[in-house]
């Protein structure tokens, strides 16, 4: 039996309903069991066999940490901080691609866990001796360089980054920039403001790539919220220099929480000398459903349907190359995290190691990966978005005067969907587990 929306949220089982709802997102998002400190570098021990080691450099915003196993906190730094990382891999035959084995306890184990290897502060002086030593003479020396999303401790970035690079398997030079996100789902204004404040950071790291002449080309993928800090980086350096610098040949844009208004502008800044762009979409990505309806309804980038007008034409006319991933099964729960898939960072190796341009019209890997019918964000996204909402508009007057069209809108979309009224506090539940 349907229930009815209404406008008033002072019911006490309302309000427990709400919370229990995002307390199982919190469950969802958060690092349960996980131990603090995972990249003290493990003792020095014979390699143990099978293992894969990941190299990297990475650049960062952040504060440095009291604990040498967690190196950087979530706080904002005063200047742009390198260390040369080293991370071990657990053998192929006891990992599935995609994923991160993280450590139940400390010290981690190399046959069964993500451990660190060796962590060294590094001066910037000293980032052209580290490409020196990273890139393949004779080869391209190509540099990728990681920008997270919202939500990510350093060591999420760090560990994540050495799993894209491993199951890739490209021949590149892996350069992580990491910015001050708190970790936390209840910070995500924090880590946008910090995206602005890293602006000039990661323009002058990927500045001083492209004027290295160990370097020879440059690859940008960026993840969620990290793709505004990457669009306004390179805005910001086509706007100082008149152009993007030409070793920066790709920008891969993976779910980008942008709002699709300010990404047009940061594509016609970029000038005709651009980057190739390529835009990674998926219909059911519920975070970006999530941040729409905090951003006022903003069309996110990263849930467009590409396949319809406007977007269509508007990406053809742009030149830009899109990769639907609408149709892969993504290991977390909101959809949000496809790109580091196995078979997708296996396609991003291959596709970069040829150096051919990464879009549906080119991989010809069939529908168990690539979808051409993208739709709107799903039910279940939807859910999730009036999931984080709703206990909020319970408690604070101003949100639900705030988000009260939207939160209706929502509402409306639920019962067209289930053919039936929908109780804020229960059709999320219904929505995220099947009706049980």
């Amino acid at each position: 039996m349907g229930v009815r929306v209404t406008g008033a949220f002072g019911s006490c089982r309302r309000m427990a309903g709400s919370v229990g709802i995002l307390a199982a997102l919190f469950m969802v998002t958060g690092c349960a069991g996980r131990p603090a400190g995972v990249l003290l570098p493990v003792a020095a021990t014979e390699p143990v066999p099978g293992t894969s080691r990941v190299d990297m450099l990475v650049a960062t915003t952040r504060k440095a940490a009291a604990d040498r196993g967690v190196l950087f906190s979530g706080e904002r730094g005063d200047a742009v901080v390198y260390t040369d990382l080293a991370v071990s891999i657990p053998p192929d035959a006891t990992r599935r691609p995609g994923t991160v084995q993280w450590p139940d306890r400390l010290p981690g184990n190399p046959a069964t866990d993500f451990v660190a290897l060796r962590v060294d502060a590094l001066d910037r002086s000293k980032v052209a001796a580290w490409t020196g030593r990273a890139v393949r003479r004779g080869a391209k020396r190509h540099v990728l360089v990681f920008v997270h999303g919202f939500n990510n401790k350093f060591e999420d970035a760090v560990f994540r980054f050495a799993q894209i690079v491993h199951d890739s398997g490209a021949d590149v030079a892996p350069v992580l920039f990491t910015w001050p996100s708190k970790g936390s789902v209840l910070a995500y204004g924090y880590d946008r403001e910090s995206t602005n404040f890293s602006r000039n950071g990661l323009e002058t790291l990927l500045r001083d790539l492209a004027k290295d002449p160990n370097v020879g080309e440059i690859t940008v993928l960026a993840h969620s919220m990290g793709n505004w800090l990457t669009l306004e980086s390179l805005r910001q350096m086509a706007i100082r220099d008149r152009r993007v610098a030409p070793k920066i040949r790709n920008v891969i844009l993976a779910a980008p929480d942008v709002d699709m208004d300010l990404a047009r502008v940061a594509f016609r800044d970029m000038g005709p000398d651009r980057p190739r762009l390529t835009l990674m979409v998926s219909g059911d990505d519920q975070a970006l459903a999530v941040s729409r309806l905090v951003w006022g309804d903003s069309v996110r980038l990263g849930a467009i349907d590409p396949t319809v007008e406007p977007y269509r034409s508007e990406l053809e006319r742009q030149n830009i190359g899109v990769l639907n991933l609408s149709s892969v099964k993504g290991d977390d729960p909101l959809n949000h995290g496809k790109f580091a898939s196995g078979d997708v960072v296996a396609l991003l190796g291959k596709r970069l190691a040829d150096g051919q341009p990464i879009s549906d019209g080119q991989i010809g890997i069939g529908d168990r990966l690539v979808s051409t019918a993208a739709g709107a964000a799903s039910t279940v996204a939807t859910g999730a978005a009036l999931a984080v909402a709703a206990p909020v508009a319970i408690v604070d007057p101003q949100t639900r005067e705030t988000y009260g069209d939207h939160l209706s809108h929502v509402g409306s979309g639920l019962r067209d969907t289930f053919g039936a009224t929908v109780d804020l506090a229960g059709a999320p539940v219904r929505a995220m587990t099947g009706g049980r």
